[in-house]
């Protein structure tokens, strides 16, 4: 056989489009496992939470989100999980015999790679050591710790459960327990937060020696409290300080931005979210759960899962709630809007392997970028210029057809 016949055959998008390749490699996959409960919904969170009842089903809902990887199962055989992510809602409301039975369920149904990372999410309030070292006995390697702030007037004014020195303990309960990789989630443009208020909140996650840092602005949004009754934020000026403050704080400790929100210790990203912005794949199991599977002839689809626990947990209702194949017109920018929140961005040669699509098919819009000082003149990359990060909306508008 020679070269040219072994060439991957094209497949179409659907209506009158430009052929696109089967994909040669499939990407590395990932599981997304939601678990949507919480001891109380914040004014601030549009995530799919819901406030847990006394007792929670666990052993009900194990059943369900391993049902729910069954039917998922014909599109990954013969794949293995480089990673595995809880999220939620707060994972660390459920018990260590819940997530074990879990994950054992997950490994027999799919092999785990040999340095596979298991990241829970995990709140102060819910710290308790002999649950946290029987969650690292599991196998679970990586915690990722709701702080939000240290500050006990901005931690009730985002309804939160716990207080300051609840989330310090949580850092070093979990060095205790065995965890030396672990993330702190800290939010900055707090209702009357000032430059002074943000880089005492910054010092004091630095002091705690996370190996990393999701740092991000607070923003309003719909169907939260937040959105219906909104607080007083900081004015754009402080916010901009505050930005830039923190960026350069972080850098003097050895912080390294690789995304918009994300810092990370040298060899620290994660993983999982690093899969996930460099367009991998990933199963989503859970109440809400979103999915993104590549498959051999090139379709690339996205799935999402019932929203309400009480319907996820209804055996007469479908576990899938909608499923969506992209199109050759959708790819471009379903792409890049993920690639390019990395500050380094993305190999160029990375577009057409995950995508089918040739580098032509960016052509326009890479010229209309570079010329507008949004994205970087650099042929073997697609990466964001330091403007391009700040205006990332704009820069991605230029990928639309």
């Amino acid at each position: 056989m020679t070269r040219e016949s072994s060439a991957p055959p094209l497949i179409y998008g659907g209506g009158a489009q430009s052929p696109r390749a089967a994909l040669p490699v499939l990407p590395p996959l990932a599981l997304y496992i939601h678990i949507p409960w919480c001891v109380r919904k914040c004014p601030y969170c549009d995530f799919n939470s819901h406030t847990a009842s006394p007792v929670l089903p666990e052993e009900e809902y194990v059943d369900a989100l391993l049902a729910d990887l069954d039917q998922d199962l014909h599109a990954v055989y013969g794949r293995e999980l480089s990673s595995i992510f809880f999220g939620g809602g707060t994972p660390s409301l459920f018990s260590a015999e819940a997530l074990g039975r879990l994950l054992k369920g997950v490994e027999q149904r799919i092999p785990f790679a040999s340095d596979i990372e298991i990241t829970l999410e995990a709140n102060p309030g819910t710290f308790e050591q002999e649950k946290f070292v029987a969650y690292r006995a599991l196998g679970i390697n990586r915690l990722s710790i709701g702080i939000q702030s240290f500050q006990e007037e901005k931690l009730k004014a985002l309804g939160r459960i716990h207080n300051g020195d609840e989330a310090v303990r949580a850092a070093g309960m979990a060095r205790q327990a065995g965890f030396d990789n672990f993330n702190l989630d800290l939010m900055h443009g707090l209702p009357d937060q000032s430059l002074d208020d943000a880089l005492s909140d910054l010092r004091q996650a630095i002091a705690l020696k996370p190996t990393h840092l999701s740092w991000y602005q607070l923003t309003l949004e719909p169907n939260t409290v937040f959105w219906n009754q909104p607080p007083l934020l900081p004015e754009d000026d402080t916010l901009w300080d505050i930005q830039e403050a923190g960026q350069a704080l972080l850098a003097e400790h050895g912080y390294a931005q690789y995304e918009v929100s994300a810092y990370a210790q040298p060899g620290r990203p994660a993983r999982h979210n690093l899969n996930y912005w460099s367009f991998g794949d990933f199963i989503g199991i859970g109440a809400g759960a979103h999915g993104k599977l590549s498959h051999p002839d090139g379709r690339i689809v996205r799935t999402w899962k019932t929203r309400l626990p009480k319907d996820y947990l209804n055996p007469a209702k479908s576990f899938k709630a909608g499923e969506k194949a992209l199109t050759n017109d959708e790819l471009p920018f379903d792409f890049l809007m993920n690639a390019l929140r990395l500050t380094d961005g993305v190999e160029s040669r990375l577009y057409p392997e995950r995508t089918g699509l040739s580098l032509e098919s960016l052509a326009e819009g890479r010229r209309e970028a570079e010329q507008s000082g949004l994205l970087q003149v650099e042929p073997s990359r697609l990466a964001a210029t330091e403007r391009g990060q700040l205006f990332l909306n704009d820069l991605l508008q230029t990928f639309l057809s």
